[in-house]
């Protein structure tokens, strides 16, 4: 079977809506045949999962760098760590969310990395950007962005997933291991720690 999609009509398969009679037309998800395919020894089957999810993990991982080549590089890491841990997956959930919970632990790897560059941080220093009243509104995403760098790796994490990727505190829990108490702690210690260093940098809260 060459199709990644299956359409079966429901009369030759002998498989019908009990309401309606209607032939039921069943869909094999396109990832599960794929990883089939793939750990049956088939080439081009991981080829197709990566050019199905790749921009989707691109995407994700540019919330921790915006150097291309170690954006390509990190995205290559989650493809990587996927295809050697795929017989571990389990279809419960989407193959998609697999491979973002791979993604935040390879960003998280990164930046811990990079904690330890103290000229990486040096470069993110908040005086080396103009003032508020001087910037573009592109400059200031830029520049909220380096600031955002200066804080601690937990923190940049926490609030990367919370307000980034929109996750809940469950699903920050259930992504890089942390309880739900420890989440909403860490969020907030994080919120407070960025609104200084903004502050520091001459913005003020806006309040309605």
């Amino acid at each position: 079977m060459t199709s990644a999609a299956l359409a079966l009509d429901g009369r030759a398969a002998g498989v019908s809506s009990h309401a309606t009679g209607e032939p039921v037309v069943l869909t094999l998800d396109p990832d599960r045949a794929d990883i089939e395919a793939c750990l049956r020894g088939e080439g081009s089957a991981y080829a197709r999962i990566v050019r199905r999810h790749e921009g989707d993990i691109a995407r994700q991982l540019w919330r921790f760098t915006r150097d291309r080549d170690e954006l390509e590089d990190m995205v290559q890491d989650v493809f990587i760590e996927a295809y050697r841990g795929l017989r571990s997956f389990r279809s419960r959930a989407p193959f998609l969310h697999w491979l973002r919970r791979i993604a935040t632990r390879t960003g998280y790897r990164y930046w811990r990395q990079r904690e330890r560059d103290r000229a990486a941080r040096d470069r993110a220093a908040p005086d080396s950007f103009p003032t508020p009243e001087d910037q573009e509104p592109s400059e200031a995403a830029e520049y909220l962005f380096r600031v955002f760098q200066c804080l601690p790796v937990d923190d940049r994490l926490v609030l990367t997933l919370l307000y980034f990727e929109r996750c809940s505190t469950e699903e920050i829990a259930a992504r890089i291991g942390w309880s739900r108490a420890l989440v909403k702690v860490r969020a907030f210690r994080a919120r407070k720690k960025l609104r200084r260093l903004m502050e520091q940098a001459g913005y003020r809260e806006v309040t309605p």
